[in-house]
């Protein structure tokens, strides 16, 4: 059924991650009543064990659509550097283990490109949506940059503090956040994912 078109859309965002929960509300504006697993009382951690960007995406919607039987979009996003060979790519959150402890990920990312000159990379973002009658969609977005030497701003989260974006002298903890969603791999592939909703109202 077609909602009231005064009153935001609800839909749940399958996450567990406060930071991101809080960016996606960012990003979706007051056109969208935004809920996060928390305010659907689940504790449970979703397995996100694909192997790749989309499939994790995928495997976290259909298991709130199953459980739930809502309306919801989870998100996969993954960091690939070329030196690296693409890593940490999937496993982007996990990269200094599976305590995803964001501190240490950077940290090891910046002892493995320690004197090396490439340092290009880029954030990659598949947003996967379940409609209320279990149809699915998939949106990507990427943002283009490199890797900062050291840690510089103190806003976002994760990775910010290290990567910069293209055409940008700072990196992305160092924006504010409505500069860093206009150009960033969650807020282009978000950006999708809200024109499709809006043409469905």
């Amino acid at each position: 059924m077609m909602e009231n078109a005064f009153e935001p859309r609800t839909i749940v965002f399958a996450s567990h991650n406060a930071h991101k929960v809080e960016e996606m509300r960012r990003i979706c504006g007051p056109r969208f009543r935004l809920l996060s697993l928390a305010d659907l009382g689940c504790t449970t951690d979703i397995p996100e064990d694909g192997d790749t960007l989309e499939s994790n995406a995928l495997a976290k919607a259909r298991w709130v659509h199953g459980r739930y039987g809502v309306e919801c979009f989870a998100d996969d996003t993954g960091l690939e550097v070329d030196a690296l060979n693409g890593r940490p790519g999937v496993h982007t959150a996990r990269f200094a283990g599976p305590e995803c402890d964001p501190v240490a990920n950077v940290d090891l990312l910046l002892r493995l490109l320690d004197g090396r000159d490439d340092r290009t990379a880029r954030f990659r973002t598949v947003v996967a949506h379940i409609a209320a009658d279990g149809t699915e969609r998939t949106f990507h977005g990427t943002c283009e940059g490199s890797i900062a030497p050291e840690r510089c701003g103190a806003a976002g989260f994760g990775y910010d503090p290290v990567f910069i974006p293209e055409g940008r002298d700072g990196t992305f903890a160092q924006m504010e956040p409505e500069a860093k969603n206009a150009i960033s791999h969650r807020g282009r592939a978000t950006a999708l994912l809200i024109d499709f909703l809006l043409s469905t109202l």
